[in-house]
């Protein structure tokens, strides 16, 4: 089939170009080589999104990380998205390096950030007594924000996908190359597409892409980033985000508390060559509990860490974000190196892709677009008699299926029937959180494999935690009955 856009990647940058694109009357569509959107890059990352005073002035990335902060508030609310300006503080522990708070703040007032101030050790431990007591200042930034990196991916690719976008899961880009009739020629491991234009929002891979078509060429580094994330009890521990001095490795190690309760530290800056390679490594994790320790007192990282991942960031190595047509390649449209601030700059990622092809293109607009989405209802928010009229109409939200978050059998139940409903138990967890308290899904697991195996026919030897050769269970010990 032949498309007018096919967009290489469904994270964040991915799924947000999907669903500007949605907008106007073209047909698009993501492939996507994963089992589902947010299995990338999105999907292990530090939440947060940024005030904008990081990224150099006048680049792109501060100009995207700044108009995406903006658009947050709104996008939270039509798309139902988990999203709390809490506020964000740089820590300074050392005298000396005071004058890079002032740096900071003017190089956020150049970027238009607003609100920005200077505190001094007393107002800062006023607001934070868990900081470290070598705090010398810290440079304030009220529209930091943290969010669900899940939710914010998943919405988006949903309310796209709502809205006539097309979405192929495991089909991974092979090979693509503009032919002589003026279309990409995408060849797959799930067959072949045809489009006029191309989006390159593969993550760390977009490198590859972007090389096939070019003459100029691109490097990508996957930047390991390690993280730990701790019990609900800590989740108050501090309750702005916590950043040291940035250095040039990146923001290095931050504490926050998480939208769900929860308090996150991370991220390290490893950089590897392998585009595949996120399992953590004690040397990663020893390091940011040591460099978090200097900014943070009396974190109980030996006591109350339910879970530790690592994420790989697409660090280009000029340390910018690449979001243009190609002049060597008409109608291929770069969305590479979107490392941090890219969960935060992904709305105004998407704004800015769909507007390059509209400028070409000039498509018409839908009269029936629809920019709203409702997520899946979660009982725990409700007062008592809300729920109980809730259970009254669907006994499914009074089974409770996870114990460690309250998760009911309903939940799982939308999770799984929604537009780009989940196929995986990870598919389940990240629209949901079945799975992601203390036990770390050891008890619910096979509760919901078994909701799988119910709702979509999918056979219990084929339930996978995140797609691919990830199967739970391998073979029958016995036979069932029924079973021929």
């Amino acid at each position: 089939m032949t498309y007018d856009v096919i967009i290489i990647g469904a994270g964040v940058s991915g799924a947000a170009s999907a669903r500007e694109l949605s907008k106007y009357k073209l047909n698009v569509c993501v492939l996507e080589k994963a089992e589902d959107v947010c299995a990338g890059t999105s999907k292990a990352n530090s939440a947060i999104i940024h005030a904008g005073f990081d990224a150099p002035e006048g680049s792109l990335m501060a100009k995207l990380n700044v108009r995406g902060n903006e658009m947050m508030d709104e996008l939270s609310k039509d798309l139902d998205i988990p999203f709390k300006r809490n506020g964000s503080l740089v820590v300074c522990i050392h005298k000396e390096e005071l004058d890079g708070l002032k740096d900071l703040y003017n190089r956020g007032v150049a970027n238009g950030v607003k609100g920005l101030k200077i505190l001094s050790r007393e107002e800062v431990l006023e607001l934070e007594p868990n900081l470290s007591d070598n705090v010398e200042g810290a440079l304030y930034a009220p529209t930091g924000g943290i969010v669900c990196p899940f939710i914010l991916n998943i919405a988006m690719a949903e309310n796209a996908n709502v809205n006539g976008v097309d979405f192929r899961f495991n089909t991974e880009v092979e090979t693509l190359k503009r032919k002589d009739d003026g279309l990409w020629h995408i060849r797959t491991n799930n067959g072949e597409y045809t489009a006029r234009y191309v989006v390159n929002a593969a993550g760390v891979h977009a490198d590859i892409f972007h090389n096939m078509v070019s003459a100029e060429k691109i490097h990508i580094t996957p930047r390991r980033g390690d993280y730990c994330l701790l019990d609900k009890e800590m989740g108050s521990h501090v309750t702005h985000t916590i950043f040291p001095q940035p250095t040039k490795l990146g923001k290095g190690v931050l504490v926050s508390p998480t939208v769900h309760g929860n308090l996150i530290v991370g991220p390290t800056a490893i950089d590897i060559t392998d585009k595949e390679a996120t399992a953590t490594t004690q040397e990663g994790i020893d390091d940011l509990i040591s460099k978090a320790s200097l900014h943070v007192k009396d974190l109980p990282v030996a006591r109350k860490v339910i879970t530790s991942f690592a994420g790989l960031r697409a660090h280009e190595d000029h340390h910018e974000f690449i979001i243009k047509e190609l002049p060597d390649a008409p109608h291929f449209i770069d969305c590479a190196g979107i490392e941090s601030p890219g969960l935060t700059s992904s709305p105004a990622i998407g704004e800015m892709v769909a507007g390059i092809i509209a400028d070409i293109e000039k498509p018409e607009k839908k009269e029936n677009w629809n920019g709203k989405r409702k997520g899946i209802v979660d009982p725990k928010v409700m007062t008592l008699e809300e729920r109980n009229e809730l259970i009254k109409k669907d006994p499914a939200y009074g089974n409770i299926i996870c114990r460690c978050e309250s998760i009911s059998e309903g939940e799982i139940l939308d999770a799984i029937h929604r537009p780009l409903g989940a196929r995986s138990l990870d598919g389940v967890k990240r629209r949901t959180r079945a799975g992601m308290g203390r036990c770390q899904a050891g008890f619910c697991s096979p509760r919901v494999m078994e909701i799988i195996n119910r709702e979509l026919g999918i056979p219990m030897e084929k339930i996978t935690k995140s797609g691919g050769s990830s199967n739970i269970v391998l073979e029958r010990t016995k036979a069932m009955k029924g079973d021929e």
